[in-house]
């Protein structure tokens, strides 16, 4: 309205409501001087601004082109113009000029040019208003048509105005409420209580103004529509109808959404609020949890267990308070949950931790408690007992052998003793075993503590003894090799084979020295760290291997050398009651020390914190001198022309029965008609599996070591097995090449044969994950190629 808005109040065009036939609006064109002098833009404006207007859809239209006072050249004109009508035409009817010559021109000028309109539009000459009837009803024409229809066009000026500007305030109210949506979606929320609230009550106010802004905007618009009713506006009253429905479509949409927000910011303040009351909790909780863990029963004496129970009901006091108030806090979780918020799974679990806190706590304190109850028990028996030996031993000192030659004198004194042991406390009448049960629950933690204890202690003391041990072989006789003072003594070759007989030795002191003793040392206050510090550095001690797989050749060196002047110079310096060859065995013996020490912290460590770490360390340590065991025996394979090195780590090796079949041209070949099978020593590799023949080096005592002649070289990636073989449990099969070979290998034990299974199967299947992932990269990789192929084969097309 406001672009076309002085068009239309010229009266250019206008809708007087009337409706032609099929429902077609009618746009009235009044006689207008200025018509013509209206620009095409502007003009185009008008018409769309009407035609937009009706809202049925596919709705047509009827022009009435009143030119009666005008000439035929105004309605020439008009006519063109109209022709660029945007709307759904369908039908113009043009009222001619009245005087005789302008109707004569006219009649004249349309007969000539009627063709020429008709193309463009369907047009109508009529002679006079009583032709428009032919057309459209009385009641559908105002009265300067001779009809019916009330028209006002100033009040629909208003009408429409009004309307116009109803809408734009309901476009208005929905930006608005967008914004404030948008607003709200991506307000940031707070971490503070005070802070949520302010925006709750900054929100609200927010909404509501916005519903009072509503409120308004719909009783403007029912007052409109009143309005337009009473004018009987039906087109303008179904649209303001559509606009109060869109408004009211809003509203709803608007309070719904407002709640929606309302209530989840209520419940993020709650949870707020519940979050910060379960963490001050927690914090009560842990605190009492470690008064409680530093509460000892480990007492000595009835004062102390007096002092310790004291304390402990205290504690216990300060407990029910904090536990009272930590079930508020759950029976406030469980509200919060029972109407529906939607934090109810965090709700849940925060209730949950709080219970457990509790219960923890309860049942920490009641051990104690009835534990220190049970020590004070014993120690006042104990009290007891003490004094009535006390007096016993007393009456018996007292007692004078002369008396008792006589027999008044020594009926006198055994009546003395039998009223001494009438009083004999319960304690001493119950006998060990009795109070064993019965204080079970007193003595068996104090002695695993302390005997926990004195495991950490002789770990630590006897790791510090094994340092100054390494420290004292290298420093004594190591470095003593480059003293000039002793070189006279030592022979050259073994000067230069010193790395031989120390192997890495030096590598291993450095490791104890300046990480492991440090580690173990942090461990004293802290035991139930010490299975973590083996399991940190379970990589470190890989360096024992190396130095094991060096021990043989370090042992035949001291053999040849032992008689040396230059060793015994050095032991004497050292003042050394062992020779060298029972310090180079020092690193050896500590790696078996270590199983047994955490197997003894282990037992006493039931139920403690730490315990997994230890049984991970126990299982590492033990893994660790299988690997050095099973590496020991690696280098006395003789005969293997590969480098074993590129076979991986052996993981396996031992002793078995073995029965060989294998295929030779058409025919089969069996050995297992030998009666008699071969030993065979197996080592099996992540990549290979070897079989040698176990033989016994000549010589005395030490002297004589095993050795293991290479036989057969079995690739893991060509073997297959096959878990059970008829007739011995303890039998299975390895075949190789497709069953070109097979293997029947009996193992001395069934646990033996299942380990060796269980490895095998594992290396197995590793291969073949292994193999499908190389098979689709593979795949891709010829996909890949292809496709280049394919690319470059079409663009040569193309250039050809």
């Amino acid at each position: 309205m406001k672009e076309v808005g002085g068009y239309i109040e010229k009266q250019v065009a206008y809708l007087s409501g009337g409706r032609g036939e099929d429902s077609s609006v009618i746009i009235t064109l009044p006689e207008c001087s200025a018509f013509s002098d209206i620009p095409e833009e502007a003009l185009a404006k008008v018409f769309t601004y009407l035609t937009l207007i009706p809202r049925q859809p596919g709705v047509k239209f009827i022009i009435i082109l009143d030119r009666r006072l005008d000439t035929w050249a105004s309605i020439k004109t008009a006519l063109a113009r109209i022709a660029s009508f945007p709307g759904n035409l369908h039908l113009v009817l043009v009222l001619r000029p009245t005087s005789f010559f302008h109707r004569t021109v006219t009649d004249i000028g349309f007969r000539f040019s009627q063709e020429d309109f008709m193309l463009k539009m369907p047009v109508v000459m009529l002679s006079s208003v009583t032709d428009l009837l032919r057309y459209i009803n009385e009641n559908q024409l105002t009265s300067e048509f001779g009809g019916t229809l009330d028209y006002c066009h100033s009040d629909w000026i208003v009408l429409r105005t009004a309307i116009e500007s109803f809408a734009v305030t309901v476009k208005d109210i929905a930006q608005m409420l967008q914004g404030f949506g948008t607003e709200l979606a991506e307000t940031e929320l707070p971490d503070e209580g005070k802070a949520i609230e302010r925006l709750l009550e900054s929100q609200t106010d927010k909404y509501r103004k916005l519903k009072d802004a509503i409120r308004s905007v719909s009783k403007e618009g029912r007052h409109l529509l009143s309005s337009l009713e009473t004018s009987e506006k039906e087109d303008d009253s179904q649209w303001d109808v559509k606009l109060l429905a869109q408004l009211r479509d809003m509203e709803s949409a608007f309070d719904g959404f407002f709640e929606k927000h309302h209530l989840k910011l209520h419940q993020y303040l709650q949870l707020l609020r519940y979050e910060h009351s379960f963490q001050e909790m927690e914090l009560c909780l842990e605190h009492l949890m470690a008064q409680e863990r530093e509460l000892s029963v480990s007492v000595d004496t009835l004062a102390q267990t007096e002092q310790a129970l004291k304390r402990l009901d205290s504690l216990e006091s300060n407990a029910q308070e904090v536990v009272a108030r930590a079930q508020i806090i759950i029976l406030h979780g469980h509200q919060l949950s029972a109407s529906h918020h939607y934090a109810m799974a965090l709700i849940m679990q925060r209730c949950n931790e709080l219970r457990h806190y509790c219960d923890t706590l309860n049942a920490a304190l009641k051990t104690k408690h009835s534990r220190l109850l049970h020590t004070h028990q014993l120690l006042l028996c104990l009290g007891q007992a003490q004094t009535w030996c006390d007096n016993g031993a007393y009456l018996l000192a007292n007692q004078l052998v002369e008396k008792s030659q006589s027999k008044e004198g020594a009926q006198a004194a055994l009546k003395d003793i039998e009223k001494l042991l009438e009083g004999m406390p319960s304690l001493l009448s119950s006998g060990p075993d009795i109070l064993a049960i019965e204080y079970e629950a007193v003595l068996t933690p104090q002695l695993q503590v302390r005997s926990h204890y004195h495991v950490m202690r002789e770990l630590i003391e006897t790791e510090r003894i094994y340092v100054e041990e390494l420290l004292s072989v290298l420093l004594g006789y190591r470095a003593e090799m480059d003293n000039p003072a002793l070189s006279g003594l030592l022979p050259p070759i073994l000067r230069s084979k010193r790395d031989i007989l120390f192997g890495n030795m030096p590598e291993i002191y450095n490791f104890h020295s300046r990480v492991f003793l440090q580690d173990l040392e942090g461990c004293l206050e802290a035991p139930e760290g010490v299975g973590a510090c083996f399991l940190e550095r379970k990589e470190s001690f890989q360096m024992y291997e190396c130095y094991c797989q060096n021990k043989p050749r370090s042992e035949a060196l001291w053999r040849q050398f032992s008689d040396c002047a230059f060793f015994q110079e050095c032991q004497k310096k050292l003042e050394h009651k062992l020779g060298l060859d029972s310090y180079l065995l020092k690193p050896v013996q500590r790696l078996t020390k270590y199983q047994l020490l955490l197997k003894e912290l282990l037992k006493y460590s039931t139920d403690c914190e730490g315990t997994s770490e230890l049984q991970g360390a126990l299982t590492a340590m033990l893994d660790l001198l299988k690997s050095v065991n099973d590496s020991m025996h690696q280098i006395a394979i003789t005969g293997y022309e590969g480098d074993i090195c590129e076979l991986g780590r052996v993981l396996m090796q031992g002793s078995f029965s073995v029965w060989i079949s294998h295929k030779k041209g058409p025919t089969r070949m069996k050995e297992l008609a030998r009666f008699k099978p071969m030993q065979r020593h197996l080592f099996l590799y992540e990549r290979a599996l070897l079989l040698c023949k176990r033989r016994e080096e000549h010589g005395d005592g030490c002297d004589k070591t095993p050795s293991y002649s290479f036989k057969h070289y079995l690739k893991m990636t060509a073997v297959g097995i096959t878990e059970n073989v008829k007739g011995d449990v303890k039998k299975f099969e390895i075949w190789y090449s497709g069953r070109e070979e097979v293997y029947v290998v009996q193992a001395p034990t069934l646990e033996v044969k299942t380990a060796w299974l269980n490895e095998l199967r594992r290396i197995l299947t590793n291969q073949q994950k292994m193999l499908r992932g190389l098979t689709k990269a593979h795949l891709l990789a010829s996909f890949v190629a292809l496709n280049c192929c394919f690319s470059e084969n079409m663009r040569y097309g193309q250039k050809l």
